[in-house]
C-alpha cells in the first residue's frame, strides 16, 4: 500500500513536447503535489490529481535531480514519462522544503536500489552455488526419487530462493501493468495538451479578429463625428440666418408702422384742406405740402416696393432654407439613430469579450 509521507501546493507545468522550450500549464490553479511511498516495492513516486485527471505520476529514481530555476519555480526530468515537469510555489521556503524531501526521496531510492542490488547478489551467488552442487544432488534424485523429494532435500535456501523468485515475478508483472497504465495516462495527458494548444490557437486568432473589428468601428466612429460636426456647422449657419431673417422682420414692421404714421398725417392733411376751404393761401401751403407728401409718398412706395421684394425674396430665401434645415435635421435623426445603434452593439461586443 502506497501512503504520502510529504504534501504540498504548486502550479503544475510541463515543457512542450514540440519546442521542449516552453512551459504548458498542466493546472488552471494550485493542486496538491504528494510524495508517496510503496512499502511493498520499496519505491517512491509523485503523484498530483487535478480533479480526476493526473498530472504528475514520476517514480523517483536515483538519478534524477531536482534544480531551482528561479527562488519560486524548480523542475525535473523524468525520462520514464519522457518528460520535464515544472512547479511554481507560493514562496520560496515551500520550494525548499520540496527540493529538500526530492533530495531525501532520491537517497531513499538510491539505499533500496543498492539493497535490491546486494539481495540479487545473494541469489546469484545461491544459484551459483546450487548450480555447482547440481550433480551430486541430480544423482541423489536418481537414486532417491522424484523432484519434490529434491526440493525437499535441498534444503530452506533453495526454497527461500524459489519463494523470492516468484515474488519478482510478480513485482515484474505488477511493473509491467502499472507501465502500461502510465503510458494510456501520459497518452491521455498528451491527448488533453494538443487540445489545450488548439484551443489556444483558436482564442489568438478570435482576439486578433475582434480587434480588427474594434478598429474598424473606431474609424467609423470618428467619420460619424466628423459628420456630426459638419452637421452641427450647418445647424448653427441656419441659426444666424434664421436671426438675420428675424432682424428683417423686425426691420419691415417699423417701415410699415412709420408708412401708417405718414398715412395718418396725409389723412389729417385732408381733413384740413376740406375743413378749411377758404383759406386760399393756407390751401396752397397745404397744397405744397401735398405735392412734398406725394413725393415722399412714392419715395415711400418705392422704398416699400423694395422692401416687399426684398421681404418676398428674403421669405423665399426662408422657405428654401426651411427646407434644407429640415433635411439636415431628418439626415442628423437618421445619423443620430445609426449612431445609438452603432454604440449598442459596441456595449454588445463589450460584454461579449
Amino acid at each position: 500500500m502506497e501512503q504520502p509521507i510529504f504534501t504540498t501546493r504548486a502550479h503544475v507545468f510541463q515543457i512542450d513536447p514540440t519546442t521542449k522550450k516552453n512551459w504548458v500549464p498542466a493546472s488552471k490553479q494550485a493542486v496538491t503535489v504528494s510524495y508517496f511511498y510503496d512499502s511493498t516495492r520499496n519505491s517512491y513516486r509523485i503523484i498530483s490529481v487535478d480533479g480526476s485527471k493526473v498530472i504528475i505520476n514520476s517514480t523517483i529514481t536515483p538519478n534524477m535531480t531536482f534544480t531551482k530555476t528561479s527562488q519560486k519555480f524548480g523542475q525535473w526530468a523524468d525520462s520514464r514519462a519522457n518528460t520535464v515537469f515544472g512547479l511554481g510555489f507560493a514562496s520560496e521556503q515551500q520550494l525548499a522544503k520540496f527540493a529538500e524531501k526530492f533530495q531525501e526521496v532520491k537517497e531513499a531510492a538510491k539505499l533500496a536500489r543498492d539493497k535490491s542490488q546486494e539481495k540479487m547478489e545473494t541469489s546469484s551467488n545461491h544459484s551459483q552455488e546450487s548450480g555447482r552442487e547440481t550433480p551430486s544432488s541430480t544423482q541423489a534424485s536418481s537414486i532417491n526419487g522424484t523432484d519434490d523429494e529434491k526440493i525437499s532435500h535441498g534444503g530452506p535456501e533453495t526454497a527461500a530462493l524459489i519463494t523470492e523468485n516468484d515474488r519478482l515475478k510478480t513485482a515484474v508483472e505488477q511493473s509491467n501493468a502499472n507501465a502500461k497504465k502510465w503510458e494510456t495516462e501520459l497518452q491521455t495527458l498528451r491527448e488533453s495538451n494538443a487540445r489545450l494548444v488548439d484551443a489556444l490557437t483558436e482564442s489568438s486568432a478570435n482576439v486578433e479578429s475582434w480587434k480588427k473589428q474594434l478598429n474598424s468601428c473606431k474609424e467609423e466612429s470618428e467619420t460619424l463625428r466628423e459628420k456630426i460636426s459638419e452637421l452641427e456647422a450647418q445647424c448653427a449657419e441656419a441659426s444666424a440666418e434664421k436671426e438675420r431673417n428675424a432682424q428683417l422682420s423686425a426691420r419691415v414692421q417699423e417701415l410699415e408702422t412709420e408708412l401708417q404714421d405718414k398715412e395718418q398725417e396725409l389723412e389729417n392733411l385732408r381733413k384740413q384742406a376740406e375743413i378749411i376751404p377758404q383759406l386760399m393761401a393756407e390751401c396752397e401751403s397745404i397744397t405744397e405740402k401735398l405735392q412734398a407728401a406725394d413725393v415722399k409718398n412714392k419715395d415711400l412706395e418705392e422704398r416699400i416696393g423694395g422692401l416687399q421684394a426684398d421681404i418676398e425674396d428674403s421669405q423665399s430665401k426662408q422657405g428654401n432654407m426651411k427646407g434644407e434645415l429640415k433635411k439636415f435635421m431628418d439626415i442628423l435623426d437618421g445619423k443620430i439613430d445609426e449612431l445609438h445603434e452603432f454604440r449598442q452593439g459596441l456595449s454588445r461586443l463589450g460584454v461579449d469579450n
